[in-house]
């Protein structure tokens, strides 16, 4: 059975990183993010990696991302990495539309992606696997 590892934030940084090193492992790895040139980036340094555009703050892009990593074989990790900042700045001149990206891209992405790892592989046999949050 093939290992699947789903990895969001794989186009650039610690997500490219752990990719790499999961395909080096015997992973099949799908490469997650919203930057398909970046992701694709990603996907010329290995083997068996598959770029999947999805924003993590959104639900469905979530699912539909799982669904394709459950066609490639067994979802056994998910390293939860999409991530953003904003500048550094006193945070009474941070503006609210920055607070709420950041918010819905580090908190709701996260826990989004994580939710539907922890769908995926309870319903799979045997159940299980591994969710990693690394925060940017």
């Amino acid at each position: 059975m093939t290992n699947v590892a789903v990895v969001t934030g794989a186009g650039s940084g610690i997500g490219r990183a752990v990719a790499l090193a999961l395909q080096g492992a015997g992973f099949t790895v799908v490469l997650a993010g919203r930057r398909r040139e970046a992701l694709e980036g990603t996907a010329k340094l290995g083997r068996d990696m598959h770029v999947v555009v999805a924003d993590v703050t959104d639900a469905e892009a979530v699912a539909e991302m799982f669904r394709q990593a459950t066609e490639l074989g067994r979802v056994s990790l998910l390293f939860n990495n999409a991530g953003m900042n904003v500048a550094a700045a006193p945070l009474d001149a941070v503006p609210s539309a920055d607070i709420q990206a950041l918010i819905a891209t580090n908190v709701t992405g996260a826990m989004l992606c994580a939710r539907e790892a922890m769908r995926v592989m309870k319903a799979q046999s045997p159940q299980g696997g591994r969710i990693i949050n690394s925060r940017p």
